[in-house]
């Protein structure tokens, strides 16, 4: 695997947490911004399909990648 592939597991502490927040959190953009525009550009996949909404909301169980990153959202104990 490309030694640049982040490969995540993010514990969520509330209901969802927008797309564009995961992805800054989550250090795959650096901002927020940065996030909305790396979206918008059909970069991003939720559970294999396409998503062009930033404000998506992530729940546990959803996973949600792109090129060089994945990262599985589950629920925190």
């Amino acid at each position: 695997m490309d030694e640049n592939f982040l490969e995540e597991t993010f514990q969520l502490r509330t209901d969802y947490i927008p797309l564009c927040d995961l992805l800054k959190y989550c250090s795959v953009t650096e901002s927020g911004g940065e996030a909305k525009h790396f979206i918008a550009d059909g970069n991003v996949m939720v559970d294999g399909d396409v998503e062009l909404r930033k404000r998506c909301k992530i729940r546990p169980g959803q996973v949600v990648s792109g090129l060089d990153f994945e990262i599985r959202v589950v629920a925190a104990p």
